[in-house]
């Protein structure tokens, strides 16, 4: 087998863990990355419409441990190291689009909690930025005109920058107050004033609950709401460009909990919401701005509670009548991942035992032959060609190199024809009987 590239410990051990685990790491991704070519094309043409002053919508959808927060993390990781600011976040029951206890707001404040860059890619990287932004603007007019930073005509050329960037955004919705935190915080930095700092930073969190508060703390007369929330990730991501950045793309995982929202009104007014976000990104009303949604097939294509059941919805996203598996339309709005390959599995698996060897410090034992034969145990299983997702077969074969390394009188082979092997079942089909169903004979 070929030598391959070392990977660091530190690294090796996030990567195992979380695939273990179930969930994707936020490091160490190109280690582990096979297939989905076809999909990481299409949505890196959406990254260049977006660095040219566009917008894009895409949702990803997949069964469950089929990959969609691996794409999802691996274009992350991608558009931060293009200059991108990314801000993500996974719906849960907490957080919605939009809700009458403010679940929309809470979705708002988690994003701009995991805003990040290509430097602060962990997330909080809001302050980073504001800072970044005004010292640019002070080295590009000390560069340009050659004047010491004492002196009040470097300032006044400098208060002439930052009011060029906040006139334009002036122009756009809730503009006229967001350029006026800007320049709040602006004069915070140069006065070294941490405390009106905070403050801004508090509001632009979204963190006010009451607008008596925002006006005696900070004298402005709108707090960012439940109602309003994206049209302030669209001016982030105007502002964003202006401060030097490529743009902004915006990350929501698991669509799911919004088809599990009980109350049919309250579902509607979701869909009503991410129409509002798909319609302004297609028509051009948004700009700098990318948007990538995660669902299970039921989530987006059901339609009784799914993101379908709004026939404004479904009527723009449904598939066209040529489409099918193997010969997807990855230019659609809906982007679905098809099952991995074998082939695929195979090179993933090679992968990840080269990481565990290196991690633990043992020459690697397991054979080509011993994961082609892993891989066709995992393959032979019934209805594997739809149901088999990477998640399962990962986590089977991470357990089965522990298996190995920790009981080196064992191999492979033995492991995978034993009664004790058991692979890991599939999440869309369960052996588990419930009272619904009536047992019957024929």
């Amino acid at each position: 087998m070929e030598k391959k590239k070392r990977v660091p410990k530190r690294i090796a051990q996030t990567v195992l863990n979380s695939l273990k685990g179930g969930v994707v790491p936020r490091i160490g991704l190109p280690y582990v990355t096979v297939g989905r070519k076809a999909e990481i094309a299409a949505l890196l043409h959406d990254v260049e419409v977006v660095q040219e002053g566009g917008a894009s919508f895409r949702f990803i959808e997949g069964r469950y441990g089929s990959g969609k927060s691996f794409l999802l993390q691996t274009i992350r990781n991608y558009v931060m190291d293009r200059n991108f600011v990314v801000v993500d976040a996974d719906l849960s029951p907490e957080r919605r689009l939009q809700g009458s206890k403010g679940q929309g707001l809470a979705t708002y404040r988690e994003l701009i909690q995991n805003l990040a860059t290509k430097t602060r890619p962990e997330g909080g990287a809001l302050n980073l930025v504001l800072d970044r932004w005004i010292n640019n603007l002070q080295t590009s007019v000390a560069q340009e005109s050659g004047l010491d930073f004492a002196s009040p005509a470097f300032k006044e050329a400098v208060d002439q920058k930052i009011f060029a960037v906040i006139s334009s955004l002036s122009e756009l919705v809730h503009g006229f107050d967001f350029a006026k935190l800007l320049q709040m915080y602006y004069d915070a930095y140069v006065d070294g004033d941490e405390a009106t700092k905070g403050k801004v930073i508090k509001w632009f969190r979204g963190e006010y609950k009451l607008k008596t508060d925002a006006r005696k703390e900070l004298g402005v007369n709108i707090i960012i709401s439940d109602d309003d929330w994206y049209e302030y990730l669209k001016l982030f991501a105007s502002f964003f460009r202006q401060a030097g950045y490529s743009g902004m793309f915006i990350m929501i995982d698991e669509l799911v909990n919004l088809y599990k929202i009980p109350n049919a009104i309250s579902r509607q007014y979701n869909y009503e919401k991410l129409l509002a976000m798909y319609n302004d990104a297609m028509q051009g009303k948004a700009k700098h701005l990318g948007i990538i949604m995660c669902g299970t097939p039921q989530a987006i294509e059901d339609r009784r509670r799914g993101v379908y059941s709004y026939e404004a919805l479904r009527s723009r996203l449904a598939e066209g009548k040529f489409a099918k598996a193997g010969a997807r339309d990855m230019y659609a709005p809906v982007i679905k991942l098809d099952p991995l390959t074998p082939e695929e599995m195979l090179v993933l698996t090679e992968k990840l035992a080269a990481m565990h060897a290196g991690l633990y410090g043992y020459e690697q034992t397991i054979t080509e032959a011993d994961l082609e034969a892993f891989i066709k145990t995992e393959f032979a299983r019934i209805g594997s060609d739809t149901n088999i997702t990477p998640r399962e077969v990962i986590r089977d074969f991470i357990e089965l190199l522990d298996i190995v390394w920790q009981n080196p009188g064992t191999s492979v082979k033995e492991l995978l024809e034993s009664d004790d092997f058991a692979y890991a079942k599939s999440d869309a089909v369960s052996d588990d009987k419930t009272d619904e169903y009536a047992e019957f004979t024929i």
